[in-house]
């Protein structure tokens, strides 16, 4: 299996979705669309078919079948293999501490729920020791400014960046506390059926 550092954000996602279902590569854009991924990851044709065929090469997805719906081209349905489903949750576990890829956070965090509740917790309570140590560096830095004197006109980057990481310790704050008192469903296992139905998700794999 490739190192987790080389899988690129949208094949992450890509073989996400085929921990819900085997499927082929129009209906994973479709669902990636749906749940708005695209705002995460570039949705380029191009690019997914050669995401899949680079994931199929390393072994960490295979083809299932092949079929058609009328006169359109032939679809290939793919099916996602346990290298894969370790390599969705490695990339995960590397990513969703960090502070300092914040493109690759969104990817993890949206990819957060292949994880068990209790891992994301701990993943996530290391990401606020982080959050809080840079908080308090950008603080320290306003500080010093003040006491320089320095025009406040220089420091207002410093001064948006501090209260975005007030605003961020306040959000994953509050996603903790529904994660540890279970008012968030988890993981497609804690999905209502009804709305496993509406939304295509048949299956966990792996569980």
């Amino acid at each position: 299996m490739p190192e987790t550092s080389r899988l690129t954000p949208i094949a992450v996602m890509i073989l996400a979705t085929l921990r819900e279902a085997d499927m082929h590569t129009y209906e994973m854009v479709r669902l990636l669309k749906e749940r708005g991924d695209d705002r995460l990851v570039p949705l380029q044709k191009g690019t997914i078919y050669h995401t899949v065929a680079r994931l199929e090469r390393d072994g960490l997805l295979a083809e299932v079948g092949v079929d058609r719906d009328g006169n359109r081209p032939e679809r290939t349905t793919y099916t996602l293999l346990p290298a894969g489903h370790r390599a969705v949750e490695a990339w995960v576990r590397a990513e969703l501490p960090q502070i300092d890829r914040a493109s690759d956070f969104r990817v993890a965090l949206s990819e957060a729920h292949n994880l068990d509740r209790d891992e994301v917790v701990a993943l996530l309570d290391r990401r606020r020791d982080l959050l809080v140590a840079s908080r308090a560096e950008h603080r320290a830095g306003l500080e010093r400014a003040a006491e320089r004197e320095t025009p406040e006109q220089f420091l207002v980057e410093l001064q948006r960046q501090s209260a975005l990481l007030e605003a961020e310790l306040a959000w994953q704050d509050s996603l903790r506390a529904r994660l540890v008192d279970r008012s968030l469903a988890w993981g497609i296992a804690e999905i209502p059926e009804h709305i496993k139905k509406k939304h295509h998700v048949s299956r966990e794999t792996f569980a």
